[in-house]
């Protein structure tokens, strides 16, 4: 066996193997490095396969094909794991953290030494030579819609996490996080949908309040069931140590409101907009506002809390959208804990892109006078108002004339926060709503 690198360059790798005659059966690893960063893989290998006889008759020819190479293909993971095998089927493999070819398994694409698995079923006397192409696809930021607060069978929903899913596809949300009552549901336990991202979760719902525990397959031990603070922190405690994404829920729902003092027990995220909008959300709105004046940098996330259609009541309403580099779990909720996200009412509401320079919503930058941000809007319905909010002001800035997008660049007055807002009329003679509610980009004083 000779292998040879015959070409590396920062998003590809060319890699040829000659192996003997001798080594038909055996198996063979091929390591080659993950570089950091890659959002999808494509690896493509060749050899001659058949051997081509032709064959001269009276009246024409017949080729006869022989096989006289069967190199099987396979890959592993850093840790040992293999991420799939198909055998000499395929001779071009793709793998990214929310889809695969079959026979392969999306997962995240961990920086590192992998190997190929090479598999010598059959070699020519002469042995045989195989060169293998990677092509690596760079993480970029992309926006990805997702729904952050949904139930299932598993506590008091219609629908399986499978059904779940599919329904969540068809509405256009690359994203979904199954939060059951109580009820924890591993990663391995969730479908596998192409091209959508299971995460998993639980709902912790106490009689004082709800939250989300988000990421991980058991954010704590033990049951849900507490009677006293010491016993909650130490939930909350273990959920962040294991690396949990924790949200408080709709701190002012009628029927469930969030009773706990807020400087107690560690979040990441507050919900702001739970199912349709409503009195309780403005509430929730109103005291985000409140702890962004006080200097508090609180990110915000919105949930259906779906269970089933209802009126006023979808999968996906509101909607959650993150810029990531990647649609894989971590990813996503990195950028949840960073606030680089906005909430919409729809998968199909506005979208926003909120730039201070190369500081994007959820970003501090240091004050320093003469700032500008960026703000671009697409999706606008006739008379939405786009309105900027800051620690000192709201500024209704532009009204929509018609459908269309816009792109206006604004200075920033002061240090503190910059977030931005859209309100709409959704029906005749029913007072405007937020459409879209975008956490701040931050500018400090030193």
């Amino acid at each position: 066996m000779k292998l040879t690198q015959i070409s590396q360059e920062s998003t590809k790798i060319t890699l040829e193997l000659f192996i003997d005659h001798a080594q038909e059966g055996d198996y063979i690893t091929l390591p080659f490095n993950m570089p950091p960063g890659t959002a999808a893989m494509t690896l493509r290998y060749e050899y001659q396969r058949p051997s081509l006889e032709v064959i001269q008759f009276e009246h024409g020819s017949f080729t006869n094909q022989q096989w006289v190479n069967i190199i099987d293909l396979g890959l592993i993971k850093p840790d040992g794991q293999p991420v799939g095998a198909s055998g000499s089927n395929k001779q071009v493999v793709t793998l990214s953290t929310t889809w695969a070819t079959p026979g392969y398994t999306p997962c995240d694409l961990t920086p590192g030494e992998w190997k190929i698995l090479v598999g010598a079923y059959q070699v020519a006397p002469e042995g045989v030579r195989v060169t293998y192409h990677l092509d690596f696809i760079p993480n970029k930021l992309q926006l990805f819609k997702g729904d952050l607060h949904t139930h299932t069978l598993g506590s008091d929903g219609v629908l399986t996490a499978e059904e779940l899913g599919q329904h969540a596809l068809r509405h256009g949300l690359d994203f979904l996080a199954v939060t059951d009552h109580n009820q924890m549901v591993s990663q391995d336990a969730l479908p596998r949908i192409d091209g959508l991202t299971m995460i998993p979760g639980v709902e912790w719902s106490h009689y004082q309040g709800h939250a989300n525990f988000l990421g991980v397959d058991q954010p704590y031990d033990g049951p849900y069931f507490t009677d006293n603070l010491e016993d909650t922190r130490a939930i909350f405690d273990t959920a962040r140590e294991r690396g949990a994404l924790i949200t408080l829920n709709h701190p002012y729902e009628e029927s469930c409101p969030y009773q706990f003092d807020f400087d107690l027990l560690p979040f990441d995220v507050l919900e702001v907009w739970n199912g349709p909008m409503r009195e309780s959300n403005l509430r929730s709105l109103a005291l985000w506002q409140k702890l962004l004046a006080a200097g508090k940098k609180v990110p915000v996330c919105g949930g259906s809390d779906y269970h089933r259609d209802r009126l006023f009541q979808i999968l996906g309403g509101p909607t959650t959208c993150v810029y990531a580099p990647s649609a894989s779990p971590a990813d996503i909720l990195a950028a949840l804990r960073q606030g680089h996200n906005f909430i919409t009412f729809s998968p199909e509401g506005p979208t926003l892109d909120l730039h201070a320079g190369d500081a994007l919503m959820g970003d501090t930058l240091v004050w320093e006078g003469g700032q500008e941000v960026l703000i671009t809007v697409d999706g606008l319905a006739i008379g939405d108002v786009l309105r900027v909010v800051t620690q000192d002001d709201i500024l209704d800035l532009y009204q929509a004339p018609n459908l269309g997008s816009c792109q206006i660049t604004h200075p920033v007055s002061g240090p503190g926060f910059f977030r931005v807002e859209i309100w709409r009329t959704f029906l005749p003679g029913i007072p405007p709503l937020p459409a879209l509610l975008s956490n701040p980009i931050y500018f400090d004083q030193i």
